[in-house]
C-alpha cells in the first residue's frame, strides 16, 4: 500500500497531537489528584439505613453556618423528610443510593449529582433566595422513574 506524502504528514501530526493530548490529560490527572465529582466515600449499599448519617436522614445543624442533609435515593423517591433549610448558609448535601444508579438535581440551582449504590456522594451549596426547590433525578432507573421528586423549602 502506497501512502500519498501528504497522508503520511497528516497521519504523523493526528498521531502526535492525540499522544500530547492523552498525555496532558494522564498526567494532570494523576499529578492533581483528580477523583470523581462528590469524592470517593464508600458505604455498603445494604446496610445504608445502619450507618450514620443516612440512618436518620433530613436536615442537621453542624454549627451556625452549616447543616447538612443527608438524603437515601431509592427506587422510586428520596427518603428524606420535610426538607428545610436556611438561605444563606452552607449546605452540606450528602446522598448515596440503596439499589440502582439515579441522579440527584436541585432545579434551577448548580447541584447535580451522581447517586451510585456503594458511593457517598457530597456537594455543598448556598442558596441565595427563599423558596421551594424541586428535587429531580435525571437518570432513569426504572418504570416508575417519573415519580421519583422532593422538595426542599429554603426559608
Amino acid at each position: 500500500m502506497h501512502l500519498h506524502k501528504f497522508e503520511k504528514i497528516w497521519l504523523t501530526f493526528g498521531i502526535v497531537a492525540l499522544a500530547v493530548f492523552l498525555g496532558v490529560v494522564g498526567v494532570s490527572a494523576f499529578s492533581q489528584d483528580h477523583t470523581p465529582a462528590g469524592g470517593m466515600d464508600t458505604i455498603d449499599p445494604k446496610k445504608v439505613n445502619e450507618t450514620a448519617p443516612f440512618d436518620k436522614p433530613g436536615v442537621t445543624q453542624l454549627d451556625d453556618d452549616t447543616y447538612q442533609v443527608a438524603i437515601v435515593a431509592m427506587a422510586f423517591g428520596y427518603n428524606a423528610p420535610d426538607l428545610k433549610v436556611p438561605a444563606g448558609k452552607e449546605i452540606i448535601f450528602k446522598v448515596t443510593s440503596t439499589d440502582v444508579v439515579h441522579s440527584f438535581t436541585i432545579d434551577n440551582t448548580k447541584v447535580n449529582m451522581m447517586v451510585v449504590p456503594g458511593r457517598i456522594t457530597t456537594k455543598s451549596y448556598t442558596f441565595d433566595k427563599p423558596g421551594k426547590y424541586l428535587i429531580l433525578c435525571n437518570e432513569y432507573c426504572g418504570t416508575g422513574h417519573h415519580m421519583m421528586f422532593n422538595e426542599i423549602e429554603v426559608y
